[in-house]
Order: C-alpha cells, then sequence, then structure tokens
C-alpha cells in the first residue's frame, strides 16, 4: 500500500476515534479518487470496506454540512455504498434519511430503486416523499417501469405519478397517458402538470379537454401547460380557448388563465384581458394578475390599456402594481411610452401620488426605464417631504444617467430654487459618492 494512504487512513481512524467529523470528511475526500474507485489509488476490497465505514460514520453523526460533504463521496465507493444507504431509510432521524435517499438516486441499481419506491409508499413525511421522487427521477429511465407498475394499484398510484412527473423524460408520456382520466382529480392534475413540460403531439389535444374538466386544479394545470405552447397558438386557436377560463368559478384557474394569456401575447388576449380588468366584480388579486400579464405582452395595446386603468384611479395596490409593470418594460421603444406614462402621473398628480409609496415606486421605476425625460421630475422628487422618496429618487438619478444628473443638481445647488428642493439636492450631492 501506498505509504501515504496508510498514513491518511491511520489519520481518518483517529479522527473516527475522537468523533472529529470535520477532519474525517477531509481525509476521506483525499483518499476517495474523483470518479469511480476503480480508477483511483484505493481498490482493494478491504480498503473500499474501510472508506466506506468511515463516509457512513459521518453520515450517521455529522452536522448538515458534514452530510452534505461526505454524501457527495459516497456514490463514488460504487455499489457496496446501497444497502447501509438502504439501511438508513428506517431510522427515525428525518435529515439522515434524506440524505440516504439523496444520495441512492445517484445509483443506476434495482436495489436502490427499490428503496426509493417502498420509501415513497412506506413514510409520511412529505419531504422525504419528494426526495425519493425526485432521486427516481434521477436515476430515470429505468425506473419507469416499477413506477409504472405502481400505476395499477390505486393505493400507490398517486406517489407514482408524483415520482413519474420527477422524471421529465419522455419514457414516462405513455404512462401519464393512461391516467389522465383517473377518478382522483389530484392524479389528474399532477398528470396534466407532468405532461406539459413534452411538445409531444399527443399531449396538445389532452391539454385542451382538460380545459373543462370538472376539477379545478385540473383546469389550473391545463391552462398553464397551454400558455408554454406559443406554437400551436394559432393552429389551435389557444387565445380563444383559455379567454373563457378568465371568467371561470374557481378564482386560481382565472389567475392561471392571465399568465397563460400573457404568455401567449396575442391582441386578442390583450383585448380580452382588459374586458376582465375593467369590470367592477372582478377581484382585485385577479386585477393584479391581468396587470402583469398586460405587462409581459408589453405591446402598445396592452400599454395603452395599462394607461386607461390608471386613470380610473384603482386603489393604491393596483396603482403599485401598474407603476412597478411599467418599470419593468424592455422593449426601448416601449420604454419611452411607459416613462411618459408615469412621468405624467407625476405632472398630473394623480390621486394616488398623495400616497409616498407610490411617488418612491414611480421614482425607482423610471429609474429602470433609463429615459432622460425622467431627470427633470426624478430631480423635483428631491424636493419631497418623505426621505425615501427623495433616497428612491436620488437612486433612480444615479442609474439612469449619473453624469448628466450630476451636473444639473450641481447647477440647481447655486441657483435660487425653493428651499426644500435646494435641501434635496444637498442630500442628492452629499449621497452621490456613496
Amino acid at each position: 500500500m501506498n505509504t501515504s494512504i496508510q498514513l491518511k487512513l491511520e489519520q481518518a481512524h483517529s479522527a473516527l476515534s475522537a468523533s472529529n467529523w470535520s477532519l474525517l470528511v477531509q481525509c476521506l475526500q483525499q483518499l476517495i479518487p474523483g470518479k469511480k474507485r476503480e480508477q483511483g489509488n484505493i481498490n482493494t476490497a478491504p480498503e473500499a470496506t474501510q472508506l466506506l465505514d468511515f463516509a457512513i460514520a459521518v453520515l450517521l453523526a455529522g452536522d448538515f454540512q458534514q452530510r452534505w460533504d461526505v454524501a457527495k463521496l459516497i456514490p463514488r465507493l460504487g455499489t457496496s455504498a446501497i444497502a447501509p444507504l438502504v439501511e438508513i431509510l428506517e431510522d427515525d432521524d428525518e435529515e439522515l434519511c434524506w440524505f440516504a435517499a439523496r444520495t441512492l438516486g445517484e445509483f443506476d441499481h434495482p436495489q436502490a430503486i427499490a428503496a426509493l419506491v417502498e420509501l415513497i409508499k412506506t413514510t409520511h413525511h412529505e419531504e422525504l416523499q419528494a426526495i425519493a421522487a425526485t432521486a427516481l427521477g434521477q436515476i430515470g429511465s429505468n425506473a419507469v417501469t416499477v413506477l409504472t407498475e405502481l400505476l395499477d394499484d390505486e393505493n400507490t398510484r398517486l406517489l407514482a405519478v408524483r415520482s413519474l412527473a420527477y422524471i421529465r423524460r419522455s419514457e414516462t408520456i405513455a404512462p401519464l397517458l393512461s391516467i389522465i382520466s383517473d377518478p382522483q382529480a389530484n392524479i389528474r392534475a399532477v398528470a396534466i402538470e407532468a405532461l406539459s413540460s413534452f411538445h409531444d403531439p399527443r399531449i396538445a389535444p389532452v391539454l385542451l379537454n382538460a380545459l373543462d374538466d370538472i376539477a379545478a386544479p385540473v383546469r389550473r394545470e391545463a391552462v398553464l401547460g397551454l400558455g408554454f405552447r406559443t406554437d400551436l397558438c394559432a393552429e389551435l386557436d389557444l387565445t380563444a380557448r383559455i379567454l373563457p377560463k378568465l371568467y371561470d368559478f374557481n378564482l386560481d384557474v382565472c389567475h392561471a388563465a392571465a399568465i397563460a394569456l400573457g404568455r401567449l401575447g396575442t391582441d386578442p388576449a390583450v383585448i380580452g384581458l382588459n374586458q376582465v380588468l375593467q369590470s367592477p366584480h372582478t377581484p382585485e388579486s385577479l386585477q393584479i394578475e391581468i396587470l402583469r400579464a398586460l405587462g409581459r405582452i408589453e405591446s402598445n395595446l396592452a400599454l395603452d390599456h395599462l394607461s386607461s386603468f390608471l386613470e380610473q384611479s384603482p386603489s393604491v395596490a393596483v396603482c403599485q402594481e401598474i407603476i412597478t409593470v411599467l418599470g419593468q418594460v424592455e422593449q426601448p421603444n416601449n420604454q419611452v411610452k411607459a416613462a411618459n406614462i408615469l412621468i405624467n402621473m407625476l405632472h398630473l398628480q394623480h390621486p394616488a401620488t398623495e400616497t409616498g409609496r407610490i411617488r418612491g415606486v414611480i421614482a425607482l421605476s423610471l429609474g429602470y426605464l433609463g429615459q432622460l425625460q425622467a431627470i427633470e421630475p426624478l430631480i423635483q422628487l428631491l424636493a419631497d417631504s418623505e426621505r425615501v422618496v427623495k433616497l428612491h429618487a436620488i437612486a433612480a438619478l444615479k442609474q439612469l444617467a449619473p453624469e448628466i444628473a450630476y451636473k444639473q443638481l450641481q447647477q440647481i445647488a447655486t441657483s435660487d430654487v425653493a428651499p426644500e428642493l435646494k435641501q434635496g439636492v444637498a442630500i442628492a450631492l452629499s449621497e452621490w459618492l456613496n
């Protein structure tokens, strides 16, 4: 045996005896090869067994970071690590079981797959079920066969479909399609959500059919899934199919419809979203989701509707959302328009601007938009009675055009202006280099 390896093994033994888990991890990091054990210097069975014993000891007794570090080393020791990891799954320590399950996901081996499936079936801890499902997803194709068999048993079907949903490989499409008419709504919903991630010709008709499912969670997943299919928008007239869901009796489905229409981004989507936005019966939470959708679309028509809705003086929360959405506009031509809408709010003293929070959000949004016409109104905000508004205006000026703004501030500092503005400019100049 290599002398340096022998010394390191002796050091590892000492660390184990002293329960010095950090040192033991360091020894293992030097002793365990970077990839497969067979490719390293330590290749005899006794030494491999020693290293596995050391690693499992850290896993059993170490803190979270030590467990995290050693868990990355264990798969390098080969399939001999599976049995002790499976044994750990029976422990009462939930964190320990979490690490064991996560590590088993590194082994594409029947024993590891069986153990993870058994954990899903028996544990009452949702986090353990989730990590086991994720681990099976990491294993991938070989786990699909086992999970598909579990779909036949109504007692394991939900857990099996959740596990299949984590895998996200084309092999899962067929078993997922087999349960889209399951009596349990939660199973249908999980299957629809998972299928939505695939651009397979069999799936779009399934999603369209699920739009009218009796269960709201299923409708919601179908709406969200179709929102990602911009490639099929014209062919399947997705805008027209999703618009009615803005009026669904379930508010979550309405929210999903707004999100989906925002992704599709068509003019009919904008018109339909605005109609619901203007309705006096639309809940504020849905109004906000629609505003975000219009902001995501970012067309001239969408911005016109946002500006028009501002004129109706909606609630402060809704006004704040519109201002935030306008500040996130990315297309240069539309940034000019968005900035002008916000500047007009200040010039026309929109009722919402009576609130300092709104003035501050306007300042920040103008800074993000980067339009030079905003420099003057931002400087005027330095005279604001609320310090936080002044600070937001300073931050916006720095972001927008620091050199131009600084020169204007210096000029104003020596000019005859209102005391409030002069004081604000002085604060800005003092803060400028911070």
